[in-house]
């Protein structure tokens, strides 16, 4: 049988924003019995509304598997979709406030890591003296996944080290990139541990300690295998993986390990008497921190007051 064009106006009278929120948390779950168990609803109402759906859009969206639901590719097609439309609902939210009740609003900001010892946590602060009502939502992770959440509007702005120009992500999503500040590497230890700094006068000083290294999706591993490489060194044998911020830390405060991170979240925990810095002339360019939003569409009020905050947090930044 023939299958006919889907009406635009007929799809648009016929779904609805909860089926919408339905569909989305199935997609994130992986589980129609999860997606029914986050949202208070029973599995068999969760299970109608995608086949509501599946009958509006005419063609299966989940396929099952031993483990749950996976979304087909009509059902990656209507997802990407859907998460927009969810977004636009969501500004419209925030810009609704801010005409009712003055500086509110939401902003969803990713981290790459490299920003969430001290850039994020200051601009943050920042903003909250001058704007309380406005909420703040943090989430980490790496470059590959911020980026395409930021594409689809799941957040709103990302901080952290900016992607080299010659990398494919750069310009893979349709964004904007704004640098804040260059910063440099810095090798680090735990402030309790007995190295003693002032007989390391070389990175191969440090080739047989235990190491801690960017996972090697991240960007910033590339740059520390370089660092190696250029000084004839192979890479530790003793080498731990970890893009966590909370873990690398906790293992250099209670292990004699050594690790390498940005020069202004080291400068933090040595301020804080939790690490100490080995100065060696190996040590290089971290990159460029910056922030990174949707190149076609502009940030909200709150977006724009947390982007003046992280403008002034790096001005002082530059100074470390």
């Amino acid at each position: 049988m023939r299958r006919h064009p889907i009406s635009q106006i007929g799809l648009s009278r016929n779904l609805k924003l909860s089926q919408l929120l339905i569909f989305d948390r199935v997609v994130e779950t992986g589980s129609i019995l999860r997606a029914a168990h986050d949202l208070g609803l029973t599995q068999p109402a969760v299970t109608k509304v995608i086949q509501e759906l599946e009958a509006a859009l005419e063609g299966e969206l989940f396929a099952r598997t031993n483990r749950g639901v996976v979304p087909t590719d009509l059902g990656m097609v209507v997802g990407r979709r859907i998460k927009s439309l969810l977004s636009e609902f969501r500004h419209m939210s925030q810009e609704l406030d801010q005409f009712r009740f003055g500086r509110a609003g939401h902003i969803v900001v990713g981290t790459l890591i490299s920003a969430s010892a001290r850039l994020l946590p200051m601009a943050i602060s920042r903003l909250k003296e001058r704007a309380p009502s406005i909420r703040v939502t943090v989430r980490e992770g790496p470059t590959a996944q911020m980026f395409p959440a930021l594409a689809t509007g799941e957040l709103d702005i990302v901080v952290g080290r900016l992607p080299e120009l010659e990398l494919p992500i750069a310009d893979a999503f349709p964004l904007e990139h704004h640098a804040l500040f260059e910063d440099s590497l810095s090798i680090v230890v735990g402030a309790r541990h007995a190295l003693d700094i002032a007989s390391v006068h070389s990175l191969r000083d440090l080739a047989t300690a235990p190491w801690i290294f960017p996972t090697t999706e991240s960007p910033l591993r590339i740059s520390i295998e370089r660092m190696f490489r250029n000084a004839n060194l192979a890479l530790p044998e003793d080498l731990i993986e970890s893009l966590s911020v909370l873990t690398n830390l906790g293992l250099l405060l209670e292990t004699p390990r050594v690790a390498l991170m940005p020069r202004v979240a080291a400068a933090q925990f040595v301020h804080a008497g939790l690490l100490r810095i080995v100065d060696l002339p190996e040590t290089g360019s971290f990159g460029t921190v910056g922030y990174s939003v949707r190149s076609n569409k502009d940030l909200s009020p709150a977006g724009d007051a947390f982007v003046e905050c992280l403008r002034e947090v790096a001005e002082a930044s530059r100074a470390l």
